[in-house]
């Protein structure tokens, strides 16, 4: 589809200002380059060009990189106001057509200035198609779109409507702010607006379409019907030539131009419509401006990422839902497919495969190779996806409709569909159904790190997994030759286990590829043997497949065992035993592959320091002391040169951490290396058997032996992963060096990036000791609980008919949440759907409270070797837990105020505040409030939707939730697209050039990488959002303020659109983008962003996440540089607060905020407060760090001032009583200064009185001065920040 696109490459319109504002996204490319040399020192310097149009206004003029195809300019020019109208047309130069698939630097004789001619060419079918699909999008025709994939409002963005209405706030209002109030969920609702200028009233296809055989003959494509805001219907011919208005009517046919004045003709129907309508052209306009007083980003549709489906939703009354009559709707698919459907088929594996093959020997060889696997990935997923859930749903026929429900296989837009179940009894030995769901979600991942390691000659099909009403279902690609019928004694596999493992295949064609994949995957070459005792040396596991297709390529199947078993797990629980119910449920215990890589790095680490210690020696023995002082620094040297190379060979799995240490070892080193004596790296050797303790029989006492030695090196792994990386982990949060995690998945990536499989959340969590690790412990708590809820729902969803699963979904989060305001809930189903459905297991309706919480107790204790309390039931975060249920579950549920329990007051984090806009329609603002009013509600609902026989209406007692609450089930969707290797390399070189001081050139790498993610990925998806992120943090570091703030706040909107309105790396953007609002100058506009991100986090996870104490810290420092500093000090002391819930009231941390807030205090006029705070400061400091320390002394000589200043106030307030006693007037005495007063006048009597006191003086004008942001203020900034108090997350600290 034409439609503007966000994948369009960068160009910059020099037009006008509209047709700026349409290209932006492109164009934002290069808003760090601020002017024209610069964009000139990029490897590509932009070229302007004239387009010359066939009408007004002629000419345009726009700027191109020689690096970019002709399509991409093609969809530049329509993407300007000034050419919306083209859609079929080729472009011209010196009078020769342009092939569209050239670059632009190819055409010959081409200069800057040039003149393109755009000349229009005649449709065919398809381009008429496509042009009505375009004018209908831009004209504002199309109406809603009912999204049979990615469910209510995806890729919602909030960034808009958060900054609303609060630019003329003053000091008071931008320093207000509730923290002890509710979490309020509806701040993730998009905000309702007034409806877009409407341009015409419909445009559809007649029911004259399509033409008849003698017309088509004589160029007749499609027949229109257009009705206008005039009111007027016009019936108009879509011809090879344009489109005219023809004679026809609703009873009669004949597509004969009309005579004028009504016969108007234009070869774009944008044109026509403009003719035949006089308020079309300035209702367009309007729709124009209408569309862009929102961000382009927030607008732009997703071509190359699946949109955030929200969990919270509103109503189906909301306008945001209004679902308006459009015809046209149901003609969408012939539109975009044609009449057989066969413009959407796509012969997928071949595509993906002929992509791989594509050259990658040039950097733009390198570019268009990924952007188009990228572009593949991305539709390949959309149409799996959508395929998976029509399978889930029983839409699609079985190709083997005879088997059970389970084995049952599917093809459907050439995708090849199974269930992640064991239908035919492959794992039976393993864990049965349990085994096969989890070999899909590790085969998944596996074929994504053969994807991401692209080795030459191994193919792999593309895979996706979806997760659908407790089904889960694979999607892959259809491997050419699987389906083939095999010779007899002709095995069906090529190399590795072909029936199980009674035969093993070992053609050696295959060894060279997966030599190369082993390496990698650092799985060692090892002896297997089939059932008659035969051995096989394979390259990798016996259950990794290789198959010879039949187009001649060697395909790897089966990746769910790249790594070993982890066997400590397997002896200390008891898996797959059947007969056991509380055994663990599977033998698919595999180590992660970031684990095999962090343990190699271990041992790379330990080898290294071996080899430098014997160089060492054996030099001792031979050298002289003056010589071996030389060779002592080389060696060093060579130490941190093998490091650095483990480093690099593991940064890859085994996350970020190690970047910047390279990097820096890099920059250190000296630059005389020809005296480095390098370590001979060859070896070294780091391999592990992924088939050791799989049941393998060793023949021989030498296979035995070396079976026995591979088998320790795996147990020698899972002794790390138990005894090392855990406990590391565990430490790491507790000491702050790694971000505390703010929900499940966030603590989900934290563990995985370790390399801790998550059924270790029990061992997490017996780690935590200390009040910071507690907050971890309940935090490892919910995901437990949820993920076992996450199992109990799918059981009972799986075979259910999907109209009886709203039902089923509301009573089980009834029995687990609502349990405390009705403590008996009922399953109502509606009677007549029940009728429909005799067969149906409503074994849900049988589950209450107590058999649920049994389920789940009993699902964590299996999965997680986790032993519950009695009553953890009434220690829930209910609001928390319901948000990581419905992201498990891919629920949407309508937004209303959730009553948890029964009484009126709800704990902070649970209670749901009252929507500032009426939740249902028809009822008042906050919902329901009691029983009476709740069916009231319903009835209102009831009437609403005209009695459709599907609304539940339940009797007896309220419910918190009901099955309308279930507005939509959305898919989970897991896919195996690689990500970019060259866009990360750049952006890791210009981060590294930096670091070196090569300023320029890293500036210019940081550019090229941020162009090449956005041509790569397109604009809108979750890597171009951490890629803005990265690059934001770079350049407010650079003192680059507008682009740090420019490239932050596109991470935030990129973000709420792909990842979630609410994830956490979107509170984590929005965070960052206050620092640099503030560190530009718009402390006013950081702080609604501040306050945002609290009400987020309020939702997230609850009241007192340990990082918003940096948070509150922040925020009060802003406010003091506005000089608000009343409020100022109220945010201090919140932070405090938080500190000493959070961290204790001893710590370190919290002295920090006690020093901050003594000052806060002092600058507010509360002398004596100032003073009890800072003594609290000084004696924390004292009992912790010692009389020497820097902080304790700095403490104690802000004690002395505090005091000399409290005396000279006490005194001055004495005289003043005096005198007043002496004339007879009687005043109360003063109590804490400033309590009464307002913060001007405690403000003026702080600067006031110490010229009185004469040594005082100095003391508090240096207060004043710190804290109003002066030298002596960054002097003590920065000893705060290293007494271990409160951090930055940036390393930009709040200056």
């Amino acid at each position: 589809m034409a439609a503007p696109s966000e994948s369009a490459p960068a160009k910059v319109p020099a037009e006008d200002a509209a047709s700026t504002d349409v290209a932006a996204p492109g164009s934002e490319a290069q808003a760090p380059a601020e002017n024209a040399e610069e964009e000139e020192q990029q490897g590509e310097a932009l070229i302007p060009l004239t387009i010359v149009l066939p009408n007004d206004p002629k000419k345009i003029h726009v700027m191109v990189s020689p690096q970019e195809q002709v399509h991409e300019l093609r969809q530049s020019i329509i993407e300007l106001p000034s050419a919306f109208q083209f859609s079929c047309f080729h472009l011209e130069f010196a009078g020769e057509r342009i092939n569209d698939f050239v670059q632009i630097s190819d055409i010959k004789d081409l200069a800057p200035e040039a003149e393109i001619k755009l000349v229009e060419d005649p449709y065919t079918e398809k381009e008429a198609r496509i042009h009505v699909i375009r004018m209908r999008d831009l004209v504002g025709a199309a109406g809603d779109r009912i999204d049979t994939l990615h469910g209510v409002l995806p890729g919602t963005s909030l960034f808009d409507s958060v900054t609303e209405g609060t630019q003329d706030y003053d000091n008071a209002q931008s320093g207000a702010y509730e923290f002890t109030a509710a979490a309020n969920p509806s701040i993730l609702l998009p905000k309702e607006e007034e409806p877009a200028p409407k341009t015409v009233k419909s445009v559809s296809l007649s029911p004259w379409n399509p033409p008849p055989y003698p017309l088509r003959q004589k160029g007749h494509l499609l027949y229109l019907l257009v009705t206008t805001n005039e009111g007027e219907q016009y019936q108009i011919t879509s011809h090879v030539g344009g489109f005219y208005v023809n004679k026809s009517s609703n009873s009669k046919f004949d597509p004969a131009p009309k005579n004028a004045p009504k016969g108007q003709a234009a070869h774009s129907l944008l044109t026509l419509l403009a003719n035949i309508s006089p308020s079309f052209t300035e209702s367009f306009e309007k729709l124009m401006q209408f569309n862009n007083r929102k961000d382009p980003l927030a607008t732009f549709q997703m071509t190359n990422a699946i949109p955030n489906a929200p969990w919270l939703v509103p109503p189906p009354s909301s306008s945001l839902l209004a679902h308006n009559a459009d015809i046209t709707r149901t003609q969408e698919g012939y539109l975009i497919a044609g009449v057989d459907n066969t413009d959407t088929l796509r012969d997928w594996n071949e595509e993906f495969q002929s992509a791989r093959e594509l050259p990658k020997e040039t950097v733009q060889d390198r570019v268009f190779r990924e952007r188009f696997i990228s572009k593949l990935f991305a539709d390949y997923t959309d149409a799996a996806a959508r395929g998976a859930v029509l399978v889930a749903r029983g839409e699609v026929t079985p190709l083997n409709p005879t088997e059970g429900r389970d084995a049952q296989i599917f093809v459907y837009n050439n995708v090849f569909f199974s269930f992640g179940a064991d239908g035919v009894g492959t794992f039976a030995s393993e864990g049965g159904d349990d085994a096969a769901r989890v070999a899909t979600g590790k085969d998944v991942n596996g074929v994504r790190i053969v994807n991401q390691l692209d080795i030459d000659g191994l193919y792999s099909p593309a895979t996706v997994v979806v997760d659908y009403l407790g089904k889960r279902i694979v999607g892959q690609t259809v491997v050419p030759g699987i389906f083939k019928q095999r010779e007899p004694g002709e095995n069906s596999i090529d190399y590795g286990a072909v029936e199980g493992k009674d035969i093993v295949a070992a053609d050696e064609r295959f060894a060279p590829a997966f030599e190369k994949l082993s390496q990698a995957l650092r799985v060692k070459k090892h002896a297997v043997w089939d059932k008659e005792g035969k051995r096989f040396d394979l390259e990798a596991s016996v259950e990794t497949k290789g198959l010879m297709g039949t187009d001649g390529r060697k395909y790897v199947l089966d990746l769910y065992r790249i790594t070993p078993l982890d066997i400590l797990w397997l002896e200390e629980n008891d898996a797959a035993d059947e007969k056991d119910d509380e055994a663990y449920p599977h033998r698919m215990t595999v180590l992660r592959p970031e684990l095999v890589e962090a343990v190699r790095t271990q041992k790379w680490t330990a080898w290294v320091n071996a080899e430098v210690a014997r160089i060492k020696a054996a030099k001792a023995d031979v050298k002289t002391e003056d010589k071996d002082a030389k060779k002592d620094g080389a060696d060093n040297e060579s130490d941190e040169d093998s490091e650095e190379e483990s480093e690099e060979e593991s940064a890859e799995e085994s996350g970020d951490e190690t970047k910047p240490k390279k990097s820096k070892k890099k920059a250190a080193k000296d630059d005389d290396s020809e005296a480095v004596e390098r370590i001979d790296t060859s070896n070294f050797s780091f391999a592990l058997n992924p088939d050791a303790f799989s049941g393998q029989q060793p023949q021989t006492e030498e296979e035995k032996k070396e079976m026995a030695a591979d088998e320790e090196d795996v147990r020698n792994a899972c002794k790390y992963l138990r005894e090392t990386a855990i406990p590391d982990f565990v430490n790491d949060v507790k000491s702050s060096d790694l971000p505390f995690p703010t929900d499940g998945q966030s603590l989900t990536k934290m563990l995985h990036r370790r390399g801790i499989n998550l059924r270790y959340l029990g061992k997490v969590m017996s780690s935590c000791e200390g009040p910071r690790l507690t907050l971890l412990r309940n935090l490892c708590l919910q995901e437990v609980i949820a993920r076992a809820f996450k199992h109990v729902a799918g059981k009972y969803l799986r075979y259910l008919p999907v109209p009886l699963t709203s039902a089923c979904i509301a009573h089980l989060l009834n029995c687990l949440l609502g349990s405390g305001f009705n403590s008996k809930p009922v399953a109502t189903i509606d009677e007549s759907l029940k009728a429909l459905y005799p067969e149906a297991d409503l074994a849900f309706t049988n589950v209450t409270p107590d058999s649920l919480r049994e389920e789940v107790e009993l699902q964590a204790e299996r999965r997680f070797d986790v032993d519950f309390d009695d009553d953890w039931f009434s220690q829930l975060k209910h609001l928390q837990l319901l948000r990581e249920v419905s992201l498990k579950l891919g629920l949407q549920l309508q937004a209303k105020d959730f009553r948890f329990t029964s009484d009126n007051t709800t704990s902070d984090s649970e209670k749901a505040a009252p929507a500032p806009a009426p939740v249902n329609g028809a009822n008042g603002a906050n919902g329901a409030t009691n029983g009476e009013s709740k069916s009231s509600k319903k009835k209102k609902k009831a009437a609403a939707r005209e009695r459709s026989p599907t609304t539940t209406v339940p009797a007896g007692p309220p419910h918190t939730f009901v099955a309308d609450d279930i507005i939509n089930i959305v898919p989970i969707i897991k896919d195996s697209a690689p990500k970019s290797t060259i866009s990360e390399e750049a952006l890791e070189g210009g981060r590294h050039s930096i670091m070196q001081g090569n300023r320029k050139i890293g500036q210019e790498l940081l550019l090229e990488s941020l162009t090449l993610h956005e041509q790569i990925y397109g604009i809108l998806h979750p890597e171009v959002a951490r890629a803005y992120s990265n690059l934001a943090q770079i350049y407010y570091q650079l003192e680059e303020k507008e682009a740090a703030v420019d490239l932050a706040r596109k991470a935030t909107i990129v973000a709420e659109r792909t990842i979630g309105v609410d994830s956490a790396e979107t509170l984590l953007y929005y965070l960052n983008l206050s620092l640099f609002v503030h560190g530009s100058g718009d402390s006013k506009s950081a702080l609604v962003y501040v306050k945002h991100a609290l009400d987020l986090w309020k939702i997230i996870y609850g009241a007192d996440h340990p990082d918003s104490i940096t948070t509150l810290n922040n925020a009060a420092v802003m406010l003091q540089h506005m000089q608000a500093y009343h409020e100022s000090r109220v945010w201090f002391e919140e932070a405090l607060g938080v500190c000493e819930r959070v961290m204790g009231q001893s710590s370190l941390s919290s002295a920090s905020l006690l020093f901050q807030l003594a000052q806060a205090l002092a600058l507010d006029g509360e002398s004596k407060g100032a003073l009890s705070k800072m003594r609290e400061c000084y004696n924390i400091f004292l009992q912790q760090l010692g009389p020497e320390n820097n902080n304790t002394k700095e403490a104690e000589t802000w004690l002395e001032q505090l005091t000399q200043n409290a005396v000279a106030i006490a005194k001055r307030d004495k005289d003043a009583q005096t005198k007043r006693l002496r004339a007879g007037i009687r005043f109360p005495s003063r109590q804490a200064l400033g309590s009464s007063a307002t913060p001007g006048q405690t403000g003026l009597d702080a600067k006031v009185t110490p010229g009185k006191a004469g040594p005082d003086s100095r003391s508090i004008d240096e207060l004043i001065q710190f804290i109003e942001g002066s030298d002596s203020q960054k002097k003590s900034t920065k000893k705060r920040a290293a007494r271990g108090g409160p951090k930055s997350r940036l390393g930009a600290a709040s200056s």
